[in-house]
């Protein structure tokens, strides 16, 4: 019950924050949304029983995320100049790149990272690597993105 109401208080929290709206109508809907969602999990919960363990470090997941935030403005400043500028060729090329991380949620946080990343989607997801679509590939991404894969397994916590 505690990780429901858990759950409830942060699922409030992030739609008073992310609406911006403090109308009473509006708080309802977000009041009758969170219910809904709570209604929804138990349901899953009794059917499979089946959780996903948070296995990330907080505290180093801070830290990883305002590094990707600089990467992603790399990124998007590169794929700025690709499509301002004809004469730049786009390589467009689709490549595998392995993962190190133990857990389904820092394998989901290393593969929405890449998507996240101007200029690079994961197309599929395989047992011990993905499957990477580059829109200019330099050889070199295979080095930042095994920097990439490096960080997101360092956040992981001990107890996965």
């Amino acid at each position: 019950m505690v990780r429901y109401l858990g759950g409830a208080v942060v699922l409030m929290g992030l739609w008073l924050l992310m609406s911006g709206v403090y109308k009473p109508m509006v708080i309802g809907f977000g009041a009758a949304s969170v219910v809904l969602v709570l209604i929804i999990v138990r349901r899953m919960d009794r059917v499979d029983g089946d959780r996903l363990d948070a296995s990330i470090d907080p505290l180093k997941a801070v830290g990883y995320f305002a590094w990707l935030l600089v990467e992603i403005a790399k990124c998007n400043w590169t794929v700025t100049k690709v499509i301002l500028s004809p004469a730049l060729p786009t390589r467009q090329h689709m490549f595998v790149v392995p993962y190190t991380q133990r857990s389904d949620l820092a394998q989901v946080v290393f593969s929405n990272s890449i998507t996240l990343t101007p200029g690079t989607i994961s197309v599929e997801t395989e047992q011990d690597h993905f499957l990477v679509h580059a829109l200019s590939y330099d050889p070199r991404d295979d080095v930042e993105l095994a920097e990439m894969d490096r960080r997101v397994s360092a956040i992981e916590s001990e107890a996965s």
